[in-house]
């Protein structure tokens, strides 16, 4: 449902406010000092994240761009480069980390939906001499920039094993990697199994305010971990919004709601707008909409949505993203329908 104050806001599954079982349990939580790796509630929800994944270690880290990066900066070194998805989000929507923390560059590939192909690594590492070493391979499963599409297990399986033959350490930008699981039905541990390390998010369709965390091996995990207290992400009693994490994480199968309001978004939009949007690619809780569809100027549109109390981001030239979650429901898209028709 709408929140309290009658807003119902499609931005992003980032907006979401914390639940009251999450509220009682950030304020009951056993706390310790999570620098010196004493914190039970931190210590309790890294264990269960990397045991989830299969990994043998994990770190919580204050944000998802963190983890990206400290990922990157254990796996790389300076003047290398990383293997992504053109479209990734290390690469496009993270300010210029990677180059500025690491400094490492990228080598990029096209494919749909944030697809990289066997052949497209061994291309990549065809170049020598002269060119950049690559040092990782980076997935980002659910893609974001493609709309939330989820790159099928059985071609990173094939991918990752390419990687690996050509010695790449390979990373898994899993910020909404339990939509993917939703979605797919493939278990979170046949995906982590492909690469080195694995981040995914606490805040986003999960719905914790806060954190996210990064698994892999435990000497990988070690150097993230001093990699953490060098960008400043050692962060004390920890434990109070890493109990909100570990309610989430229980949770987690309630993301399946989440992608069956996005298809009805997107149904919604195709009866009203025929040709705006083709409801079978909405694969998890991201529709994205052809907005001149809509035979609206965005100053309009934007106008109408905010006087029905609805918030969404401006369209993009990829396409106009809305975003379900567990704080919007089905009246919720149904009035914003209503808004622009």
């Amino acid at each position: 449902m709408a929140f309290s104050d009658g807003i119902a806001d499609f931005r992003s599954d980032t907006v979401t406010r914390p639940t009251p079982e999450m509220l009682e349990a950030m304020a009951s939580a056993p706390l310790g000092d999570d620098v010196y790796h004493d914190d039970p509630t931190v210590n309790g929800l890294e264990q269960e994240s990397a045991d989830l994944l299969g990994k043998e270690a994990a770190v919580f880290v204050p944000t998802g761009t963190m983890g990206n990066q400290l990922a990157i900066m254990a796996q790389t070194n300076p003047g290398e480069e990383v293997l992504a998805h053109e479209g990734s989000h290390v690469r496009s929507i993270e300010g210029g980390a990677p180059q500025a923390l690491s400094g490492v560059g990228f080598r990029t590939v096209s494919g749909e939906g944030g697809q990289i192909e066997p052949a497209d690594v061994d291309s990549a590492m065809e170049w020598s001499g002269f060119f950049p070493v690559i040092g990782l391979m980076v997935w980002e499963n659910t893609h974001n920039l493609s709309g939330g599409r989820v790159v099928p297990i059985d071609l990173m399986e094939k991918t990752s094993e390419s990687a690996r033959r050509h010695g790449l350490n390979v990373h898994i930008d899993g910020a909404r990697i339990f939509n993917a699981v939703a979605a797919s039905g493939v278990p979170i541990t046949r995906y982590a199994a492909t690469a080195d390390s694995v981040q995914f998010c606490f805040s986003k369709g999960l719905g914790a305010p806060i954190g996210s965390i990064v698994c892999g091996s435990t000497e990988l995990m070690a150097e993230v971990r001093r990699l953490r207290k060098r960008l400043g992400g050692g962060m004390r009693q920890t434990g109070v919004i890493a109990a909100a994490a570990r309610v989430a994480l229980a949770s987690r199968d309630r993301l399946v709601e989440d992608h069956i309001l996005a298809r009805r978004l997107g149904d919604l939009f195709a009866d009203a707008f025929p040709g705006s949007v083709d409801p079978v690619s909405i694969e998890t809780n991201m529709a994205r909409i052809d907005f001149q569809s809509i035979g609206l100027s965005w100053v309009e549109a934007s106008e109408r949505l905010e006087s029905a109390g609805i918030k969404v981001n401006p369209p993009l030239p990829g396409g106009w993203r809305i975003v379900t979650h567990r704080d919007v429901d089905a009246s919720d898209a149904e009035k914003l329908l209503a808004a622009l028709s």
